[in-house]
Order: C-alpha cells, then sequence, then structure tokens
C-alpha cells in the first residue's frame, strides 16, 4: 500500500512523502524517483548505486510502515544557506512524520544523513531506533567536514564551479580530486552553515535517549583524503568506528565495521538492506 503527504518544513518549502508498506514507521529520507540513464551510469562508474532508495524501500515496507522522503534532493533544490542548523534538521525530520502521522518512528541515515539523524535523537523523544551509516556517532569528522564544506563553497562562487557539469568519467573511485564542483553558492553554504553549528558539539556528551534502538556501522576503508582543492584534510569515518567500538557497544551502540568497504561500497543498497533488516529483527521492531 502507497500513501502520499506533504510537510512543510522549517524554511517554508514543502517536501512530497510517500509511504509504503505496513508496520512500525520508519523514517527514511531518500529519492525513488529514477536517475536519468547516462547519470545513472556515471554513479556506477564512481561506485554509487543509483537504485538504493528503490531498492531499500521495496525490502524494507514488508514490514514497516516506510515514510519516504528525498531530504537531500529537497535540500538541493531548495537551498537553507543561512538556517540548516542542527536544530531546523531535526525539526524538519518531524515535520515529515508529522505529515505521515508518524508519533513515534525509526530513522535510517547515511553520511550527513545519518548525523543528522543524531541530532533528530537528541532533541525528541519520538524517535525509537536510530541507524547511522556512514557516519560515526563518536569521534565524528565534524572539523574535517567543515573544512571540506568551505573549499566546497569557496570553488563554488569561483570559475571553478560549473553546475551544469558533468562528472568526470575518468576518475577513479574515490578520486575526489577529480571530481568537478557541480553545485551553486546557496548549496555549499547550507552545509557550511550546518558544520559550523556543530564545531563545538561534543558527540560524547550526546545526550542520546537509554531506551533507543541504536545502529551504527561503515566501511573499514572509509577515509577520504582530499588535496589542497578540498581543504587538503583526511575526512575519517571507519577509523572512529573501530577505535571507538568497545565504549559504544557498552552505550548500547550495535556497531558493524565492514572489512574492504570505503563509503560509497557501504552505502550500496545490497549491503545496508540485509544490515538493517536483520538488525530490526533484532531489536524487536515491532509497533510501541
Amino acid at each position: 500500500m502507497t500513501d502520499s503527504a506533504a510537510a512543510v518544513l522549517h524554511d517554508g518549502t514543502t517536501i512530497p512523502i510517500t509511504l509504503h508498506g505496513g508496520g512500525p514507521a520508519l523514517l527514511v529520507p531518500a529519492r525513488l524517483e529514477p536517475y536519468p540513464p547516462a547519470e545513472a551510469e556515471t554513479m556506477r562508474l564512481w561506485g554509487g548505486d543509483p537504485d538504493l532508495g528503490p531498492n531499500l524501500v521495496n525490502g524494507l515496507a514488508g514490514w514497516n510502515r516506510v515514510i519516504v522522503a528525498d531530504y537531500e534532493g529537497h535540500r538541493m533544490a531548495h537551498p537553507a544557506p543561512e538556517t540548516l542548523t542542527p536544530a531546523n534538521v531535526a525539526a524538519d525530520l518531524l515535520a515529515i512524520a508529522d505529515a505521515a502521522g508518524a508519533d513515534v518512528f525509526g530513522y535510517y541515515g547515511y553520511s550527513w544523513l545519518a548525523l543528522s539523524g543524531l541530532q533528530l535523537a537528541i532533541r525528541t523523544d519520538r524517535l525509537r531506533a536510530l541507524a547511522m551509516g556512514g557516519f560515526p556517532p563518536l569521534g565524528g569528522p565534524y572539523k574535517s567536514m567543515l573544512a571540506v564544506t568551505l573549499a566546497a563553497h569557496s570553488a563554488s562562487t569561483s570559475q571553478e564551479s560549473d553546475p551544469g557539469a558533468a562528472p568526470a568519467l575518468d576518475a577513479e573511485p574515490g578520486d575526489w580530486d577529480s571530481a568537478g564542483i557541480q553545485t551553486d553558492p546557496a548549496q555549499t553554504q547550507q552545509f557550511v552553515t550546518l558544520y559550523e553549528a556543530l564545531q563545538d558539539f561534543d558527540d560524547s556528551a550526546a545526550a542520546v535517549p537509554r531506551d533507543l534502538r541504536r545502529l551504527a556501522f561503515a566501511g573499514a576503508e572509509d577515509r577520504i583524503d582530499y588535496g589542497p582543492k578540498w581543504g587538503g584534510v583526511q575526512v575519517r569515518i571507519g577509523d572512529p568506528l573501530t577505535e571507538h567500538q568497545s565504549a559504544l557497544t557498552e552505550a548500547g551502540w550495535d556497531v558493524q565495521v565492514l572489512p574492504g568497504l570505503d563509503h560509497l561500497g557501504a552505502m550500496e543498497s545490497s549491503v545496508v538492506l540485509p544490515i538493517l533488516s536483520k538488525w530490526l529483527q533484532k531489536v524487536g521492531w515491532v509497533r510501541d
């Protein structure tokens, strides 16, 4: 069963929502719209999964009420350059849950959308399960991500940026120095705003509700070395998860570090769907 709804976000823009299946509510910020064939092929060349959203939703909707909203796509189409703060991101996710009629719900996000889930968890008692992929809940790379987003914003305001350009096809997966800047200043500024607001965030003291079911996973090889063009920093995702695995487990997290996988590899639906399905069943994901 598929239904539709819409939510008004903190900046007054409206995001469409679709609801799939039946069971406990699970919010998944994903794209269901098919990518154009050329763009999908480019994603595959870079190690991405253009069928990620549909595969996740189809796999989870058999026993969840999956709430789907393409929050990242919405923010690229409707940037919030001055107001994309952690509090407003959390408010947006709650607005989506409200529009879907979910008083309590679970959440899965990857990369910055995982970070968003952590910010949501410390701001509401409505979240019952949190699955974070591709971003560690402890030892998060907030400073290095600010450097990367500042570099991207600087490039987007110069002649280096060409929003209409296609990604380089001859680059190796993970070769970010060969990637062009395809975002405009408003799009990049919103992520500068987000990471600037997180510079004082102490994830070791994050007040995650004690009864929250929680999962964190990442590829063991998820670390990216950015050249000067991107801020000259290393963004470490898998390493902090490994280093803090014992502490996270003691704090109630289920932790999975995936051997041989990098950031894009651990994001693929063939990897994520089995992890999510087994974990949700393990923690007794049933309607409260």
